[in-house]
């Protein structure tokens, strides 16, 4: 194996980022292709925390080298604040960081859009994190968006700020009675932004193609997970990239020939934030037991996830549109206490069973899930290193997630930390 993509399998939030670090020193290279800082990952060794938003979390090994793709939406104040926060926590960060110069920048009125929004939707919000990373990837598709390179470029840049107040203005003032934005001011800021990343700012796809070529070991490292997909999700409650693996090509400029390996991350339940639809959703003391053992609380936002039992619809989805060929099955532990633990085998969609995720039948809802109920092990697994040590009912419940996704389980994590960890 060479280059390996790690895909998010269910809604996000499955523990990618542990994943990540934990592989990262078999790679040279670790590349994010799609997503903003609404997007966070958690990485725990020994006493050690890091919350990651934007950078990817190869950051913590100082001899890999870490690029943010043109498929992302960059904002410059968020990442140069976890900058500055990283290294009071001891990480360097030096030339192992680099920026896609076509990656897009978010600006102030995207949040601002964003926010007005949600608060203008009531009841219909969408559950965004009020970051601009939507309002963000609209203007990259209307074809007037800011790009990294533009912070460069004094002239290019005030065109487009004033191009985009003179547009965004009368809307954030007239329709949703909000302040509007000072181009010059904006004009200032991002300038003073540019001036502090110049040294980062690089050809991005020229870059990864040539760490290819060189021999060197490429991860590709998504953000939330393939149900928050934009074309493939549980529209329109969904993120606004292609968070499945040929985000990859698109987001970081690679060709489908240079991705050898795919890798799903999935909870050993399902979890998922925001509004939409999540038929295995437990509104009940079983969902909190499941909230409060494996802290379901957003990296980024700190807001409470949503739990359920996990849904194997959504993992057959996903094994199918990422092409998996393992699984890292996450927070088996969260489930230690537990008499019984049911799983969601299918959907009954008028009578007939569906295997994978019936994205119409749910909008609609007209389906109902089928349940097969596992005996819980009721013992302790958290820090487990050994596959033949976990309790024969968890492997039991291990296996049959590996038979009806047709994937094996390489990677089963026990704990937060890196070390809590079964490789197999």
């Amino acid at each position: 194996m060479q280059n390996l993509a790690v895909i998010g399998a269910q809604w996000g939030d499955e523990g990618k980022g542990k994943i990540v670090d934990l592989l990262c020193e078999s790679f040279d290279v670790v590349a994010r292709y799609q997503g903003g800082h609404n997007a966070g990952h958690t990485v725990k060794f020994g006493e050690k925390h890091f919350s990651l938003r934007l950078i990817p979390s190869g950051i913590l090994h100082p001899d890999k080298l870490c690029i943010l793709g043109n498929g992302m939406v960059i904002d410059p104040e968020a990442l140069l604040d976890e900058i500055e926060k990283l290294r009071g926590l001891g990480v360097v960060i030096e030339s192992n960081l680099k920026i896609s110069d076509s990656a897009q920048v978010i600006l102030p009125y995207h949040k601002a859009l964003d926010l007005a929004r949600e608060e203008a939707a009531g009841a219909a919000k969408i559950g965004t994190t009020g970051r601009g990373i939507g309002p963000a990837y609209e203007t990259k598709v209307s074809r007037y968006g800011i790009r990294v390179a533009d912070l460069l470029d004094p002239y290019v840049l005030r065109d487009r700020i004033d191009f985009a107040c003179a547009e965004k203005n009368p809307v954030l003032k007239g329709v949703y009675g909000k302040d509007g934005f000072d181009p010059q001011k904006l004009y200032d800021d991002y300038t003073r932004y540019g001036e502090v990343l110049a040294d980062r700012i690089t050809n991005g796809t020229i870059l990864i193609n040539e760490q290819i070529r060189a021999g060197k070991k490429v991860m590709f490292e998504g953000a939330q997970g393939a149900m928050l997909d934009i074309d493939h999700g549980t529209y329109p409650f969904v993120t606004s990239s292609n968070t499945v693996v040929g985000g990859v090509c698109t987001g970081l400029g690679v060709a489908p020939k240079h991705i050898h390996k795919v890798i799903g991350v999935a909870k050993a339940y399902t979890t998922r934030v925001g509004g939409g639809a999540f038929p295995t959703e437990l509104n009940d003391a079983s969902g909190e037991h499941l909230r409060a053992r494996g802290n379901e609380f957003g990296t980024v936002t700190g807001r409470p996830r949503r739990t359920g039992w996990l849904d194997l619809p959504v993992l057959r989805t996903s094994a199918m549109l990422n092409g998996l060929d393992a699984i890292a099955l996450t927070k088996l532990d969260v489930l230690d206490e537990f008499d019984e633990i049911p799983v969601c085998i299918g959907y009954n969609v008028r009578s007939e069973l569906w295997k994978t995720f019936p994205a119409f039948a749910v909008a609609h809802h007209d389906y109902k899930p089928e349940y097969r109920t596992f005996k819980g092990w009721k013992e302790p697994t958290v820090g487990m290193t050994s596959y033949d040590d976990l309790p024969q009912a968890a492997k039991d419940y291990v296996r049959f997630i590996e038979d009806e996704v047709a994937c094996q389980a390489t990677i089963i994590s026990t704990g937060p930390r890196r070390e809590e960890t079964i490789v197999r």
